[in-house]
């Protein structure tokens, strides 16, 4: 509806500006707003205001013009019939308009047309996008921070999928340096144990009780062979061995949550290929490489950064922003147009240094976008709970959506906008009533499946919607109007919760919409009408669910 009402403004817009003789500026639109009263009409602009400066009328005489030209425009030349059933100007110069009932019931219509496929657009016009998340180092379980991570980034592919673009998602596999090594030692002494030697986790090694099940699976597989290789070969057997078998656990936590990627890629193949290498003398070739005190530098305050940044030390180690570099260089070797990272809160002030590196290796900076998502604490009974990571003591996303359910967990990691800390409910999340968000959605989808299968009634899409006229009946048309619209902005920002939030409104308006008018009534003409309603709001938020990962029941 407000796409129509849209199209028809900026010709009479145009329209206006001709019989004025004056040239429209650059950018200029006639921007619609909602209604906050429905007395004012569905949606209202203040375009005359804006023209007042260039043609040198006041706004009430430049809106009643506008609105003349509408008038014929709205008469003549929409086809399906008038967009508006009037229009009208107010407050000096505002012009409101109220929505024609006909095009009221085109909305119902197309959501009943689509089905599955009503809220897609092709916005994105096929842009490739690569996204990466997760990307936790395969060195123990997936925490709850990085089930945040993972819901959000696959809600995120699923929205900018539904708005038109080619995504594709990706997992980072950091499977080389110290903190794979620390593992791989780790490990060593674990299995070492079995066999009654004693030894210490290193230093900043790795403590978890998942370590002692690691090296179970490596005593079945190997027996007692490590043993006797040398300490090195052994190392390495435990690295391997252990970074194979976490990333499978990573996998699996990650198919149960309904998050699948695309592609895995190796840290360990930028060394093996020399890619590290070849991105710094790329650096280098363009004057922002520079060695001081024995180790080589980026010169990243060039570009906006506040401190140059050490890309190799003295030692000979590279540190994380080398292979980072690299990594973003291979990104877009393979050609997207949109690089999106999702990072913890320990990264951001690492965000200005990449964006400088990608521009320093010839690309542009905005194409590439990182989120920083912020981490999650949980409660329970009102009281969090606590976690120490460096004692191997933490909540793991397994735990997690064993406890609450995998709808719950994806949807309560999805409350908030992805810079926002989240507080998690563990009570709430488990509970059977309106006051969790999750069931308060599913509960209006179950509810209207069960309306429309006591109607024992087929949708009939040509019903007489002229009946829908209460408040709550135009409201609920309204609202699924704003879908479509709605996962566009929520491409647009990268923002999740925006779909999420639109889910509870459209559910509560029905809600309200249920406890006043009876759907099933005597009435056979208002009836049809109430039913094909009810099937689009249930349609609407079946949809918006599934771009969410959670389930949508019949019953419950």
């Amino acid at each position: 509806m407000k796409d129509l009402l849209q199209e028809t403004l900026e010709k009479v817009l145009k329209e206006y500006a001709r019989k004025k003789g004056f040239q429209l500026p650059a950018g200029l639109c006639p921007e619609l707003v909602p209604g906050r009263d429905p007395v004012h009409g569905d949606f209202s602009t203040s375009i005359a205001f804006k023209l007042a400066g260039k043609v040198k009328e006041k706004p009430a005489v430049i809106a009643a013009e506008l609105l003349l030209i509408f008038e014929q425009e709205n008469r003549e030349n929409s086809a399906g019939g008038p967009v508006a059933s009037r229009a009208e100007v107010a407050g000096g110069g505002f012009l409101n308009f109220f929505v024609s009932t006909a095009r009221r019931g085109e909305v119902l219509r197309q959501i009943h047309r689509k089905g599955e496929r009503f809220g897609g657009s092709d916005f994105g016009k096929e842009k490739k996008v690569l996204i990466e998340f997760v990307s936790a180092n395969p060195t123990g379980p997936l925490t709850i921070a990085h089930g945040r991570q993972a819901v959000i980034g696959d809600a995120l592919a699923r929205i900018l999928a539904a708005a038109g673009h080619r995504v594709n998602k990706e997992y980072y596999l950091n499977d080389t340096g110290r903190q794979i090594g620390l593992l791989g030692e780790s490990l060593w002494v674990r299995y070492q144990s079995l066999f009654g030697r004693t030894a210490e986790i290193p230093q900043e090694g790795y403590c978890g009780e998942y370590l002692i099940e690691i090296a179970e699976r490596l005593r079945k597989a190997e027996g007692d062979s490590l043993l006797g290789r040398k300490r090195e070969e052994a190392l390495e057997a435990c690295r391997r061995f252990a970074v194979a078998e976490i990333l499978q656990g990573i996998k699996e936590d990650l198919k149960q949550v309904r998050v699948e990627f695309d592609s895995y890629f190796s840290e360990e193949s930028l060394r093996e290929e020399k890619k590290v290498e070849k991105a710094l003398e790329l650096l280098r070739a363009g004057g922002f490489v520079y060695e001081s005190e024995g180790a080589l530098w980026f010169r990243s305050t060039q570009l906006g950064d506040d401190k140059d940044r050490v890309l190799r030390r003295s030692t000979g180690e590279y540190t994380y922003l080398a292979p980072d570099i690299a990594y973003h260089a291979a990104k877009f070797e393979r050609r997207f147009e949109w690089i999106i990272n999702l990072w913890g809160p320990d990264h951001h002030g690492y965000v200005p240094r990449l964006k400088a590196a990608c521009q320093a290796l010839g690309h542009d900076p905005r194409q590439l976008a990182m989120l920083i998502v912020q981490l999650v604490s949980l409660y329970r009974k009102g009281e969090p709970i606590r976690m120490s990571t460096r004692a191997g003591e933490f909540v793991t996303l397994r735990e997690l959506f064993t406890e609450v359910g995998v709808d719950a967990t994806r949807f309560f990691f999805l409350l908030r906008r992805v810079e926002s800390h989240l507080d998690f409910d563990l009570d709430l999340a488990k509970t059977r009533s309106d006051e969790n968000p999750v069931y308060y959605l599913q509960y209006a989808h179950a509810r209207i499946a069960s309306i429309l299968k006591f109607a024992q009634r087929r949708i009939d899409p040509a019903a007489n919607v002229e009946r829908l006229e209460s408040s709550e009946e135009i409201e609920l048309i309204k609202k699924l109007a704003d879908y479509p619209a709605v996962l566009i902005q929520s491409a647009q920002s990268l923002e999740p919760y925006r779909v999420v939030d639109y889910l509870r409104e459209l559910a509560a308006q029905f809600h309200k919409f249920y406890a006043l008018h009876r759907v099933v009534t005597d009435d056979i003409e208002l009836t049809g009408a109430r039913l094909l309603l009810a099937d689009a709001v249930r349609t609407v938020l079946g949809n918006g669910l599934a771009v969410l990962g959670v389930s949508a029941p019949e019953t419950m």
